[in-house]
């Protein structure tokens, strides 16, 4: 599943008539280049929530005919956040654990060994995680022995990359489920389950969300 029903508000003017996921990146949506790997990696059908410009995304998306994948749509009346918006798609993912990325982040990742792993006993989620850029100085979380735990450390632990493998559990399970309501409030919750598992993936990543930071993947890109 990629998340795409943001409202891209930190990125206006460039959102105000494009989705993010679909903003250019060396003369490609950023959402092409997710596609692009997952299908590298095996990946055949693939679920896309849409909120905001959402009808720009399916236009040029369709089908998925042309990468060979077949791609459902979750259509939300308005942004649902990321574990709303997940909910509201849990039909369209069936009952095993799928692969989860944020469409407004770029990254080299290769999503075979992700997608082929199997959760550990216990376990409701693997997540993927980074060294902390610069503007997330404090991170997000720590690991202690492959699980994901709070962290209490001033410019310590990792930041969540917006990749994860995840079981559907993690959302049925979830006590405090409603219509609009954050992924990261789930997480907290299971990781009190010691319930979340992770790695640190140290691989080319960058989280889009500041033109400037668009405009420096794209210089990036460009120049090799």
């Amino acid at each position: 599943m990629i998340l795409a029903a943001g409202l891209g508000k930190r990125m206006r003017p460039l959102t105000d008539t494009l989705p993010k996921p679909l903003l250019p990146v060396a003369d490609k949506p950023l959402i092409d280049y997710h596609i692009e790997r997952l299908v590298a990696a095996g990946v055949r059908e693939l679920v896309i929530n849409l909120a905001y410009l959402g009808h720009l995304v399916e236009a040029h998306l369709g089908d998925g005919s042309r990468w060979g994948i077949t791609i459902h749509y979750s259509r939300e009346p308005e942004p649902l956040e990321t574990a709303g918006g997940i909910c509201r798609a849990l039909p369209l993912l069936g009952e095993e654990p799928f692969l989860l990325v944020n469409g407004d982040v770029w990254s080299d990742c290769p999503f075979a060994p992700l997608l082929g792993m199997t959760l550990a006993e216990g376990q409701l989620g693997h997540l993927l995680l980074v060294p902390n850029p610069g503007h997330n100085s404090g991170g997000d979380f720590d690991l202690r022995e492959g699980r994901l735990i709070r962290n209490h450390k001033p410019g310590g632990g990792y930041t969540f990359s917006g990749i994860s493998l995840l079981h559907p559990a993690l959302l049925t399970g979830y006590p405090r489920r409603r219509d609009n309501f954050p992924l990261r409030e789930v997480f907290d919750y299971a990781i009190e389950q010691q319930a979340l598992g992770g790695e640190v993936f140290r691989g080319q990543w960058w989280d889009i969300g500041t033109p400037e930071r668009l405009q420096a993947l794209d210089q990036q890109l460009r120049t090799g």
